[in-house]
């Protein structure tokens, strides 16, 4: 059969049609009962239970993962950056407080392959699943001469619901609260470009070395996937943070891009400062061979990476021992790693 024009140029509309022909197998797993229509429609329908709320507030975030997406390219494995997408975004919104509803994501790309596409939504639909999150739409976009052979870019938006007046703020943050810190996998999705300057310019590695201390290849190690805190968040606000009473659990902060130094002052008074304490935590191996080999100032390290801290808890110092147990409980590593003080809204790691 004669190619057609379009595909000769790039752009094959029905191999895309044929691939997005399994998304309702793949995308069955994410289905809430909220979800109205079906896939393939020109906008994705869900009907929020507003019966389960007084004031629902919609949180939304939108985020890529960076050049985390050059190690999937180098190591041809797709099936984990869709999970950490889901779970960066679901991280963003959790530390208001908020539930996710649903999902969608954004595929750009020279030259679909199948196997990548199938990839990277079986990722999607994991993070969904284990998020309880309705992957309910997207876009894949085919763009020749636009991306290199063999990459392509990836996005995602979220939607989520808090009640109002559970809403977390920061505002009743204080001097004499302390600060939990939630371990991280890695590196997440944040300080890649450095990441890969380290190991593969200065540190003459390839992808598939194998690295004694990590027990892993390189490659691996750094894809490893984005923890989410979501669903622990969820549990912990039920049993510390009661519809009625005081707040224990007093603002949360993601550590993304930006590391302690700019994502702690996102959720502190103007009258606060947080103190963070070096070594108050197990650093993972890929961080000490960075601090040890990367020749990188030691405040620049803790702006670009998370240290193996990829969330902070800030609470009633009266109650940290019950959240850190509560914490362990659900299999999850967490440290006392810091304090509040007076100020003027800056986080320093001491």
């Amino acid at each position: 059969m004669k190619q057609k024009a379009y595909a000769r140029a790039g752009v094959d509309i029905d191999l895309g049609n044929r691939v997005k022909a399994t998304l309702p197998q793949l995308l069955a797993s994410t289905h809430r009962p909220e979800v109205l229509g079906k896939v393939g429609g020109f906008g994705g329908l869900f009907a929020l239970d507003v019966k389960k709320y007084k004031q629902p507030v919609l949180v939304s975030s939108t985020d890529g993962v960076g050049t985390k997406l050059k190690l999937a390219f180098a190591m041809d494995k797709h099936d984990t950056i869709g999970e950490d997408l889901v779970n960066h975004c679901v991280d963003d919104i959790a530390v208001l407080g908020a539930e996710p509803l649903f999902f969608l994501d954004y595929i750009g790309t020279g030259k679909l392959k199948p196997h990548v596409f199938t990839e990277l939504i079986e990722g999607f639909a994991r993070g969904c699943s284990k998020n309880r999150c309705a992957l309910i739409g997207g876009e894949t976009a085919q763009m020749p001469g636009f991306y290199q052979p063999g990459e392509y870019d990836v996005s995602g938006t979220i939607v989520g619901v808090v009640e109002k007046s559970r809403m977390l703020d920061g505002k009743t943050i204080k001097p004499g609260d302390v600060v939990i810190g939630l371990a991280s996998s890695g590196l997440h999705t944040n300080g890649y470009s450095l990441a890969r300057k380290i190991f593969f310019e200065q540190m003459k590695l390839k992808p598939k070395s194998r690295v004694a201390e990590l027990g892993n290849t390189i490659g691996d190690e750094l894809l490893k996937v984005h923890v989410s805190y979501g669903p622990l968040v969820q549990k912990l606000l039920k049993k510390f943070n009661p519809a009625t009473g005081a707040r224990t659990i007093k603002g949360l902060a993601h550590i993304t891009g930006g590391g302690f130094v700019d994502n702690i002052p996102r959720v502190l008074p103007k009258n606060c400062d947080v103190l963070i304490r070096e070594g108050s935590w197990d650093m993972l191996p890929i961080f000490q061979i960075i601090q040890a080999r990367g020749r990188v100032p030691k405040e620049e390290l803790y702006q670009v990476f998370n240290m193996g801290i990829g969330m902070t808890l800030i609470v009633s110092a009266d109650k940290a021992d019950a959240i850190l147990k509560s914490i362990r409980a659900e299999k999850q590593k967490a440290w006392l790693i810091g304090e509040v003080v007076k100020g003027k809204g800056e986080a320093k790691v001491v």
